[in-house]
């Protein structure tokens, strides 16, 4: 299939429809097992996860050393300025500890540790990969998914290649202030990605969205987020009049603004785009022409 644009995704009558779909299998990963969620818990943590996955990846067996290394992921987030050393160190130590990285045995140089994926975690992110797929595909009548779940060295390439491309693109890297203080705390992300899993035949011209009845409290049992947090998070977004609730004391339903949703649908298309890219790329690399992709 052609390499859909980020204006195509964007633009496309289902888009609204398919960030449901994504949402919706984002929460259901984050039920299935809670903690791959330390993996996303907010958008640094996650600008960190790709970076990892990225160096760890890109090892090669004829460079015993190469790969992910503590030094070589310092530097990767400090360039990014997405962190201090001590987070990037401390973060590296909190994946090992949730059995997320494991030691590369027989290392020649005792002096250097380098890590890669469990399987734990590499099937966490290929589920997050082949729903994003799924997703496209809708899109185009494409059969992305399918592809790569018939040929699991496509994940393995694409994954850098499209960590490159989400973090070199300040769309993607920097999200507007609008839905920034959500993605900058942590869970904010499953929180949006529940309040947009509850949107229903969307009209994108409306100046307003309803996502039904919506309690703080609900929020917070469900993903384990302190209500603390919530209302800090869910208090800028009322004073900068982004959402609302029908009614005072924040009962009936919330209301999103077409601002808050179009910000999150132009901040999510460049994610969709950088994934099909690096999916498109991965073909290439691997030798498969993508119009026998389509039709495996």
């Amino acid at each position: 299939m052609p390499l859909l644009t980020r204006a195509e995704i964007l633009e496309h009558p289902l888009f609204a429809a398919i960030e449901k779909q994504i949402a919706q299998h984002l929460i259901g990963m984050h039920m299935r097992t809670p903690r791959m969620s330390r993996l996303k818990a907010s958008h640094r943590k996650w600008l960190m996860t790709q970076s990892v996955f990225a160096l760890a990846l890109r090892r090669t067996p004829d460079d015993p050393l190469s790969g992910l290394t503590a030094t070589r992921f310092v530097e990767t987030v400090m360039r990014l300025g997405a962190c201090s050393r001590n987070t990037a160190t401390g973060y590296l130590a909190e994946l090992v500890a949730y059995k997320f990285l494991q030691d590369v045995p027989e290392v020649p140089d005792k002096r250097v540790r380098v890590l890669a994926p469990t399987e734990l975690s590499l099937n966490g992110l290929r589920s997050w990969f082949n729903g994003h797929l799924a997703c496209l595909d809708r899109l185009d009548g494409g059969n992305r998914e399918m592809t790569s779940l018939a040929e699991d060295r496509i994940f393995l390439i694409a994954q850098p290649i499209g960590a490159d491309l989400m973090i070199g693109d300040p769309v993607w890297r920097d999200p507007p202030d609008s839905i920034g203080h959500f993605l900058w705390s942590d869970l904010g992300g499953i929180i949006l990605h529940d309040l947009i899993s509850r949107l229903d035949n969307v009209d994108r011209s409306a100046p307003m969205h309803s996502c039904g009845p919506v309690t703080l409290t609900d929020l917070s049992e469900a993903y384990q987020v302190s209500t603390t947090n919530l209302k800090r998070m869910f208090k800028k977004a009322e004073t900068d009049d982004l959402l609302a609730w029908e009614q005072p004391r924040r009962r009936g339903d919330l209301l999103l603004s077409s601002r808050f949703l179009e910000d999150y649908f132009h901040w999510q298309s460049a994610k969709f785009a950088a994934i099909d890219q690096s999916y498109q790329l991965a073909l290439a690399s691997l030798g498969i022409p993508t119009d026998s992709a389509a039709a495996a």
